[in-house]
Parts: C-alpha cells; structure tokens; sequence
C-alpha cells in the first residue's frame, strides 16, 4: 500500500487525504485532524521515512514575528530531500495584475503575500510539485453559507476580477499529479469573474433577496476580507490541463455553487 504522508490535515488537505484513500493510499498526517503530532519528531521522522509522497498544506510564517519562513523545513528539511513532494501554494504570489492573465511562468514575489512567494520557491529548489490556488470554497466554506450568515457583500468594483477553485478540483489535481514532473501549476477554474457574480447567483439558487451594492467602505470589511480586494487578477489554468491531464469538475463557479446548493438541499 502506497502511504501519503500530510503535513496540516485542514480544510483542504482533508479532501484530499480523502480522496488519495479512496485509491487505496494509507494516509498519516499532522494537524488538528491529524494522525501525529508535528513535535513527536520521532514519530513524524519514521513516517516520513516510509512514506511515498510527501504534501504540505502549511502556511508559510507570518513576517515581522520572528517566525521561520517554513516551519515544515525548517523542522524537517533534511528528511524530505529525495522525496517525492507536493505543496499547496497560492496564486496570491502573483500580486497585482490588474485583471490581467497569469500563468506559471509570471513574476512572482511582488504582492503582499511575500513569505508565500519565498515559500513557493523553496519547495521548488527542493523539487516539488507546487499548486497554487486562488479562492477556495467547497463544501461547509462559500457564499451560500455567507449568504445564510447575513455575510455575503456586493461591492461597487466592476472591474474587480477573482479566481476560483472548488475543494474537490484541487484535490483531484493533486493526485493527478503524483506522477507530474516537479514544477508550479495554478489549478484553478476556468472562469475568472467578479465575486458580485457568485453572490447573485447563490441569492438566484436560495431564493434570497440581492445584498445592497455597496462601496468598500460601507462594507465595513475585516482587514481580511478588505485584503481579498487589494489584488485583481485572472489566473490561466492551461498548464495543469497539459501536462496533469487535470479537468475541473466544477469548471465555473455556475456548476460548483449548483452542487453545493443540492448537498444542502439533501442534507
């Protein structure tokens, strides 16, 4: 039996230590849904030792704090060299486009996720294989349940453009690329929109009445979500379709929010 090992079992990660088990992996990981505790070093070390592949999902550290630019290798970089790696990126490395296209070959390093970038490139120099990922929503995590929240925002940017991937894509990239050379592949949907687009459509799907348009200002975002508009942005998939043989599923946001309004409806 081939063995996954994961650091950070979370959102993400959970669909896809699921899936690989659907193909008769044996998954081991850290994280608060994990298997091991990342500090029983001992335990982590002997796994990773056995394991076949190698995926992180943990964010790099946050600058200013004294943190470590990857806690995974710092702690256990040795261990990983020779192995076959996988890390969960963001296309947030990219920075601000101004809505125009990215692919893997872009500049990164010039946004506001600078650790994130520093990060993407380390795991390259180690040789893995690196998905960067825009938005992500999935099951329990979208704009239905913001909706229902009383969270959902339509913000007066009409130029504002977001890329998108649902949960089980992502996954699903991931295993199709265990066998991929190493390198960067964005796996995203194929239609970059403005996030008022999804929350029209997930109003159109529950029946709820539109949010108000509303400038950033009266939105009165958090500094999180306010973040989520500093960039505008389009990423190219093309890379992961030609040499992953990746097909998203929910190749826009029209099929993922309909799939996740029937798990709802059936729940």
């Amino acid at each position: 039996m081939r063995r996954l090992f994961i650091f950070g079992l979370g959102y993400t990660a959970g669909f896809i230590a699921s899936l690989f088990e659907a193909h008769g992996w044996e998954v081991v990981s850290t994280g608060s849904g994990g298997t091991l505790a990342f500090d029983d070093e001992g335990s982590v070390r002997l796994a990773l030792a056995d394991a076949d592949h190698v995926l992180s999902s943990v964010p790099p550290g946050r600058e200013g704090r004294g943190e470590p630019l990857d806690f995974v290798l710092e702690r256990y970089g040795d261990a990983l060299r020779g192995k076959a790696l996988s890390y969960l990126s963001s296309t947030g490395v990219y920075g601000d486009t101004a809505g125009a296209w990215v692919d893997e070959s872009a500049p990164v390093g010039t946004g506001r996720r600078t650790a994130r970038a520093e990060a993407d490139a380390a795991w390259l120099a180690l040789g893995a294989r690196v998905y960067r990922l825009p938005g992500i929503y999935g099951p329990g995590r979208s704009i239905l349940e913001r909706l229902t929240l009383g969270r959902a925002h339509r913000i007066d940017l009409p130029d504002q453009v977001f890329s998108r991937v649902h949960v089980e894509d992502i996954a699903a990239g991931v295993l199709t690329g265990i066998s991929a050379q190493p390198g960067a592949y964005n796996l995203a949907d194929d239609l970059p929109c403005a996030q008022n687009l999804l929350v029209e459509e997930a109003c159109r799907l529950t029946g709820t009445p539109l949010p108000p348009l509303q400038s950033l200002e009266e939105a009165e975002l958090s500094p999180m979500a306010r973040a989520f508009y500093a960039e505008n942005r389009r990423v190219a998939n093309g890379r992961a379709k030609r040499v992953l043989g990746w097909r998203p599923r929910y190749p826009t946001y029209v099929e993922g929010l309909a799939a996740l309004a029937r798990r709802q409806r059936d729940h």
